[in-house]
């Protein structure tokens, strides 16, 4: 078994991947930049008595963070219970992604691993829409290189901003259903109809404008925790894979190995 995992800055998720590349489990913890790495190794070893896993059945681990004082304990955390070196994505690695930007070393991990995994699973041209703390859009031209995005406020981190700096709006919960409506009639929906809908406006607006700037129609692929509660405000047809960014850290490690 091959183990994921995606350092985020609200989460970290471990997804396990078997002999065939189809997915064994996948469980979620709280990142916390005050864990120390033994910590970090016993929620792993629970997560994996929890799925039935023993820790012999991981022959390789491979990672990608956004958050660097996770990575140095949670990295040696997993070679300590798995046994196994951990690949870590990062500049030097193999991805077989040709990365057209103006500094192609500081493409973020994460970004690197979703875009490999739409490249390595989905008809190209495609545009990646990865909706975490932050929302991402990435483009992915025919020919299979990264040449760029936008970076935006998330849903949750734009909710906690609006309670923060405003002297009367509340902290409103954005993770259940979404309101029928986007003329809101009470404060928490008139809120909740800017998050939500807002961010699907901008999604079904990106995506045009993407395939304006690429040429032609692509294949739009979603993932990340809001990727869900959005879909159905949203104009554009996309494909919803919440594993996108674990097959893209799998199609790396076979290429590193």
């Amino acid at each position: 078994m091959i183990l994921t995992i995606d350092v985020g800055n609200t989460n970290i998720v471990f997804c396990g991947f078997d002999e065939n590349d189809e997915p064994k489990f996948q469980s979620r913890i709280a990142t916390d930049r005050l864990r120390m790495e033994d910590e970090y190794a016993i929620l792993l070893a629970d997560i994996l008595r929890l799925y039935g896993i023993k820790a012999e059945e991981i022959s390789g681990a491979a990672l990608s963070s956004v958050v660097p004082p996770v990575t140095v304990q949670i990295k040696p955390a997993v070679e300590k219970i798995c046994g196994c070196k951990v690949l870590t994505v990062g500049p030097g690695l193999k991805t077989g992604l040709n990365i057209k930007i103006d500094e192609p070393a500081s493409l973020g991990a994460d970004l690197a691993a979703v875009a490999v995994g739409a490249k390595e699973n989905y008809p190209l041209p495609a545009i990646v829409i990865d909706m975490g703390t932050a929302t991402k859009v990435l483009a992915i031209d025919k020919s299979g290189a990264f040449v760029g995005g936008i970076i935006a406020p998330g849903v949750k981190i734009s909710a906690e901003a609006l309670a923060d700096k405003t002297a009367t709006l509340p902290l409103i919960s954005v993770s259940s259903e979404p309101i029928p409506h986007v003329i809101g009639k009470n404060t928490a929906d008139c809120m909740r109809s800017g998050l939500l809908y807002g961010n699907a406006f901008m999604i079904d607006g990106m995506v045009e404008s993407f395939e304006k700037e690429l040429g032609e129609k692509c294949t739009v692929v979603a993932t990340g925790g809001f990727s869900s509660v959005i879909k159905p405000l949203c104009k554009a047809d996309f494909i919803l894979d919440d594993e996108l960014i674990f097959k893209g850290l799998l199609a790396i490690y076979k290429k590193n190995k």
